[in-house]
């Protein structure tokens, strides 16, 4: 089989091409340049950088596999960077991650390998594509640890019928020594845990830097209360703590985010919690399920029993068995049914407004 890897430089992308190289496929390595500096060149923080580019080709080169790095900074600009400052613009918490997998990177790979006449694109997420019948569905990672599933969910089944992902049944570990044991240099290379086109800057002034509107006002209680002034409301998210002035008792959090009105509520920790919410822009992966159903509400968080209702097209209502904290709006919520993902949508800004008060 002719494979595109999608390979970012780190260690688990360098273990697919590896794998999937031994095990006699004709493996072709791309890199996507997504975000770059003043003068054209890939960053020097974060993930996708200069660096992690030429680690890829090293590994390519040790491989011997056609290697490329295509320029999509265009279209991660459009639908990722401005989303990311729009959403804090709107008091909403994006998740960028997910926003380049659902916006950029699925589509433009699978095109790529179309013109390059690949039979798959293989990447080095922990998840797990399972046949059932003609179905393609999308299952979290034997290696639960790193589990990745949340971040792909809205891969349908035909996009997964093009899809691999060679990881979903290795653990973390056992994907270091195979990397050691091909003799690649991004063995035990770190993961990158920052936001790639914020580095190790703080997001609040890179969104400050970039956003076009005032949003200074007052932070707030629910009885109007005045706790202090803010710089702006895409400094802070709901459920954040840092930075809230609290005085004496119970540490405060920001429960609510008034963009019209530029006012950040703060509350208890109990005036978080929710059972009901909204998801808009759902899809799912194949047709809806309605029974022993799960969520997520945020990347690598527990799963909470729920049952889900359509309230309109692309629009559910997710009432959880018992409430939670920290459903945050922008959010992606990401229904399970046991293993298998059944689809996700974002959680809307109406969450905690119309439904529980």
């Amino acid at each position: 089989m002719r494979i595109l890897v999608a390979m970012s430089g780190g260690v688990d992308s360098s273990v697919v091409a590896g794998l999937l190289k031994s095990q006699g496929h004709e493996v072709i390595g791309v890199t996507m340049k997504l975000w770059e500096g003043p003068n054209g060149e890939m960053p020097e923080t974060g993930c996708c950088t200069a660096a992690d580019s030429e680690d890829a080709r090293k590994v390519a080169a040790k491989l011997d596999i056609p290697y490329y790095v295509l320029d999509y900074t265009a279209s991660f600009s459009e639908n990722v960077i401005d989303n990311f400052i729009d959403m804090y613009a709107k008091g909403l918490t994006p998740n960028p991650c997910v926003e380049c997998n659902r916006s950029v990177k699925f589509d433009h790979f699978i095109e790529q390998a179309k013109k390059l006449n690949c039979d798959k694109v293989a990447t080095g997420h922990y998840a797990k594509i399972v046949t059932n019948d003609e179905n393609y569905e999308l299952h979290k990672a034997d290696y639960l640890e790193k589990d990745q599933s949340y971040v792909l969910h809205m891969l349908t089944s035909k996009a997964l019928k093009k899809i691999m992902f060679p990881l979903g049944t290795i653990s973390k570990p056992e994907v270091r020594q195979i990397a050691a044991s091909l003799g690649l240099k991004t063995a035990f290379k770190k993961d990158s845990q920052d936001i790639c086109f914020v580095g190790k800057k703080d997001y609040r002034q890179f969104v400050g830097t970039r956003i076009n509107v005032n949003t200074k006002g007052n932070i707030v209680d629910k009885n109007e209360n005045i706790y202090g002034q803010h710089n702006g409301i895409h400094e802070f998210t709901v459920g954040q703590r840092r930075g809230i002035p609290g005085g004496q008792g119970e540490p405060k959090y920001v429960t609510k985010i008034d963009v019209n009105n530029s006012k950040v509520y703060i509350g208890n920790k109990k005036d978080l919690t929710t059972k009901k919410f909204l998801l808009d822009d759902v899809s799912f992966v194949n047709q809806p399920e309605y029974s022993n159903l799960s969520i997520q509400t945020r990347y690598n968080s527990f799963d909470i029993p729920c049952a889900i209702k359509e309230i309109d097209a692309g629009t559910f209502e997710v009432e959880l068995i018992e409430p939670t904290f920290g459903v945050a709006p922008g959010q992606f919520g990401v229904i399970y049914q046991g293993t298998k993902l059944i689809g996700g949508g974002r959680i809307s800004s109406k969450v905690l407004e119309e439904i529980n008060e």
